[in-house]
């Protein structure tokens, strides 16, 4: 099974990662400008659909419909649709700067849609050049992209799996641009302390919650993994023992992590990573003392469907 589970290592493939990364910000930035402003900042999250990441459909500026702008990793394009059926598509070549790319999605989204103005400024990556003049990202390779692609389609399915049966508030499979992974939130249903005053995380975590996602790996920790974070966490949380599920607390990045290799090598890697999601789960839930009753609609019980 693991011909359909990728190997996904940052060394391997950072100057491609780093590029579509940038590429997801600026369709991210597009969502948060346009999009009616949601709780935890879901009205900025993208979607990892059958063609790529894309944007749920925003509301033209002009009042003329909806648009919907997408990377669309089969083909190799940047994609800007109106809903009345008009597109604008850019190439994504392998050796086109980000910054070429950004203008020419930019012009496409003001010709269907009118005038939109948005902070060209890049979030959460190490880099600070506006997007618009970003001539450092410009790798492409399409076999590294599929790659990713197959990897994140994979983990997204564990995602989806492990959020069904939740019968408390959660939120879709997000794909986060800010720091390019695809996470699910279940919450309790109570409000927390954000851990800081700046505006993302001031509104982004104002919820007690259990996040469970995946990341392709990137600068600071350069392989794949699952990941699972409470927040807000006891001290007692760090010292959970998830190693029978293939879980370690990562003390650094403060949450616990599955590594892809290990999901990959696994009989049944889609059985082997949801296992992991739900041990994470049921340990925070246990720490954080959440609804028992609530905890078990996780497992489904009751089942989502009767």
């Amino acid at each position: 099974m693991a011909q359909n589970w990728p190997a996904a290592s940052y060394d391997q493939w950072n100057a491609t990662c780093d590029t579509l990364h940038a590429h997801t910000q600026v369709l991210g930035k597009l969502a948060a400008r346009l999009a009616p402003p949601e709780p935890q900042l879901q009205h900025a999250a993208l979607r990892l659909t059958a063609r790529g990441w894309e944007t749920a459909p925003l509301p033209a500026p002009d009042g003329s419909g909806a648009l919907v702008v997408a990377l669309d990793l089969r083909s190799a394009e940047a994609v800007a649709e109106h809903s009345d059926g008009r597109e604008h598509r850019v190439p994504l070549t392998p050796d086109r700067p980000v910054g070429d790319v950004t203008r020419e999605v930019l012009a496409g989204v003001r010709r269907l849609v009118g005038d939109v103005q948005i902070d060209l400024t890049p979030q959460e990556v190490p880099w600070t050049e506006p997007f618009d003049a970003d001539y450092e990202h410009a790798r492409f390779d399409r076999a590294q992209v599929a790659d990713y692609f197959a990897a994140a389609t994979q983990a997204a399915a564990v995602l989806t799996a492990y959020r069904a049966p939740f019968r408390g508030r959660s939120t879709p499979v997000n794909a986060w641009w800010g720091s390019f992974d695809l996470a699910v939130s279940l919450f309790s249903g109570r409000s927390a302390a954000p851990p800081s005053d700046d505006f993302i995380t001031r509104n982004a975590m104002d919820s007690q919650e259990v996040a469970v996602g995946w990341w392709p790996g990137d600068h600071r920790h350069p392989q794949a993994a699952f990941y699972a974070y409470a927040h807000p966490a006891p001290e007692e949380y760090a010292a959970g023992d998830l190693s029978a599920v293939g879980g370690r607390w990562d003390a650094e990045l403060g949450e616990y992590l599955m590594p892809w290799d290990d999901v990959r090598a696994a009989a049944d890697p889609h059985a082997a990573a949801l296992e992991f999601a739900r041990a994470a789960f049921e340990h925070a839930c246990a720490v954080c003392d959440w609804d028992p009753q609530l905890v078990a609609t996780a497992q489904g019980s009751p089942p989502p469907v009767h």
